[in-house]
């Protein structure tokens, strides 16, 4: 059969310390899915036990597959077991039940129990037990827990454990405070902004023009350096494709269904007017004024984004419609120019809206969009010829059929490339991911397979040669070999051009002096400088203030001084909501803490039994 992969979606709960959310409940819905735990006698057979209780198979199942489930979401394709346990996701998953049963032996030992009212009350309010009616069903009760080979007594049992378990872990984790030392240090650290000064380098600003290469240095670099002109291991494919693109033209257009498909999308053919809009929005009114008033007496707008703590890449709207401006439509379409409007009140707080390009309202004809309309259903219909017509492929190639047959009998183009796994930006049919796995993990050998691609086409490739790695020959590679020696020469040169530069500044000159100097007034930690490299703002918060340094990265030299160390106020709104999220934060990691040790310490007292043969007997259920 063709290779194909299917993304796996996943409803994802947070837990809130919500222990019953992790447990029973939440692993029944996802066992809906089909995953099959009937071998496991009804959850009797144990993987292993802490103390008195029991971890049977069929919660570990449940456990797992869910962990699955998620890992196969999060990464767009089904994720089989083997290749999770890279990950340790069984190791995490039977950790977790570990301490879950921990937990239980010891509310069990301490006599923790809830009563029938609680139990019965969260089974009728679970949605996976509703009828049609949206009311709890006995029999959709009923049948769902057979799909899970559980009976109503085993099921119930276990949610009471759960809540059980819930009581003795809300009052361990429960109650923590986050000290307020610790609170503001991290908001110091967080909220801290600096200021400073950045002179960059290029050619023009050595004292001494860059010399030229001789040609006995040129293939001394190339020795020295034969790592970098190697061509990587490739190999010589063989493939036979049939794309949508190869067949599109000939497939038939019904006149009728593009005008509907026209009018079906019209919004994207008829566009009102738009604006590009950025929006800074301030905590109060008086703020707001304020920041307009200095935007008036000239201060850039870039300084008070700056002054907010952000970067316009934070407070970017993109290109809005009026009716996408709410309150603020009136001001910011009045402008006929770009400029900045406001303060105006927002369901966000008081704010400056800058407007920066007018984009003329936009109409396409049916006349003008009916060759692209066309083209995209016989995309779509050629997509569905294909789909048929891979079973017959799948025939041929199970038959014994060679590329060149596949090519003949099913009118597929038949070509051979170098296909480089390393290549930086593929093209043709390598540029299609499924191809390049394909061809990633072919061997000689290897007997043909179809390949689906991702727009709807079928591939099939053989190897026919790998081919090592192999140093390009000199006089191939003489501009390259050029061109590295002189970005080399040329960083070397320019570091010792800053080190001059930053003596002489130590000494007294001025910065200005030799060159244009960009001052950049406050800056976060995670905040952004175009051009320049991550490296320059990690320098900057590692220096003192009227510190010099030198910051070098591929392409870039720079001379950084520290204008200024902008203490965060403690004191302001943005700086208690951020507060009051650290502190949040922290009371979560040492809650979790507390918990995490409190069931390692049950777990060493009542003693820990694994049964790797049944452990390895679920395993064998997912392959």
């Amino acid at each position: 059969m063709a290779k194909d992969s299917e993304d796996t979606p996943r409803k994802k709960k947070g837990t809130g310390g919500q222990i019953v959310v992790y447990g029973l409940l939440g692993l029944l819905v996802i066992g809906l899915s089909g995953f099959g735990v009937t071998s496991f006698s009804g959850g009797a057979t144990a993987i292993g036990s802490v103390g008195e209780r029991d971890i049977t198979a069929a919660r570990y199942a449940r456990a797992l597959q869910s962990e699955l489930s998620a890992l196969s979401a999060q990464v767009g394709q089904n994720v089989p077991l083997s290749q999770a346990q890279t990950f340790g996701i069984d190791r995490q998953v039977l950790q977790t039940l570990v301490a879950q049963a921990a937990l239980d032996n010891e509310a069990a030992r301490a006599g923790l129990s809830v009563g029938d009212e609680a139990v019965a009350g969260l089974i009728t309010e679970t949605p996976a037990f509703s009828g049609t009616a949206g009311q709890f069903d006995r029999d959709t009760y009923r049948f769902v827990l057979e799909r899970q080979n559980l009976t109503e007594s085993e099921f119930e049992a276990d949610l009471r454990a759960d809540l059980a378990r819930q009581l003795l872990t809300g009052a361990v984790a429960g109650g923590f405070v986050a000290p307020a030392s610790a609170v503001e240090a991290f908001h110091a650290w967080i909220a801290e902004r600096r200021g400073f000064s950045v002179l960059r380098l290029t050619e023009a600003d050595l004292t001494t023009p860059l010399a030229t290469a001789t040609e006995d240095a040129l293939r001394s670099y190339y020795e020295e350096n034969i790592g970098r002109f190697t061509a990587p291991e490739a190999k010589r494919i063989t493939y036979a494709a049939l794309l949508p693109a190869d067949i599109a033209e000939a497939q038939p257009v019904d006149e009728e269904t593009l005008r509907r498909l026209y009018q079906d999308r019209i919004a994207e053919f008829v566009q009102p007017e738009k604006r590009l809009v950025e929006r800074l929005v301030y905590p109060t009114a008086e703020a707001a004024a304020a920041a307009r008033a200095a935007l008036d007496a000239g201060t850039p707008f870039e300084s008070l984004v700056a002054e907010r703590g952000l970067a316009l890449e934070d407070i970017d709207l993109g290109d809005v419609a009026r009716e996408d401006l709410g309150a603020a439509a009136e001001a910011v379409f009045a402008l006929t120019e770009p400029g900045v409007a406001g303060p105006v009140d927002t369901e966000f707080g008081p704010a400056l809206f800058r407007m920066n390009a007018i984009l003329a309202a936009q109409e396409t004809t049916f006349d003008e969009a009916r060759a692209d309309l066309a083209l995209e259903i016989q995309m779509d219909a050629a997509r569905r010829a294909i789909t048929d017509r891979v079973e017959a492929i799948d025939d041929l190639l199970a038959g014994g059929a060679t590329l060149e047959d596949l090519a003949r009998e099913e009118n597929m183009t038949i070509d051979t490339i170098t296909f480089v796994p390393s290549a930086p930006a593929p093209e043709g049919i390598a540029a299609y991911p499924a191809f390049r796995d394909a061809a990633a993990a072919a061997a000689e050998g290897d007997f043909a397979e179809a390949v689906l691609l991702d727009d709807g086409g079928v591939v099939s490739l053989r190897l026919d040669e790998v081919i090592p790695p192999t140093p390009i020959p000199f006089e191939e590679a003489r501009a390259d070999v050029e061109a590295a020696w002189r970005a080399d020469a040329l960083a070397v040169a320019l570091a010792a051009r800053a080190a001059e530069i930053r003596t002489a500044v130590e000494g007294g000159a001025a910065l200005g002096s030799f060159g244009i100097v960009d001052r950049t007034a406050a800056i976060a930690r995670e905040g952004f400088i175009e051009d320049a490299p991550p490296s320059l703002i990690e320098t900057v918060f590692d220096m003192a203030t009227g510190e010099l340094r030198v910051v070098e990265a591929p392409g870039y030299t720079a001379l950084v001084r520290l204008d200024e160390v902008i203490a965060a106020d403690p004191a302001s709104e943005d700086a208690l909501a951020l507060k009051d999220a650290l502190g949040a934060q922290l009371r979560q990691a040492i809650s979790s803490d507390a918990l995490t040790l409190f069931s390692n310490a049950l777990t060493n007292e009542a003693g820990i039994t694994l049964d790797q043969t049944a452990i390895n007997a679920v395993h064998a259920q997912f392959n």
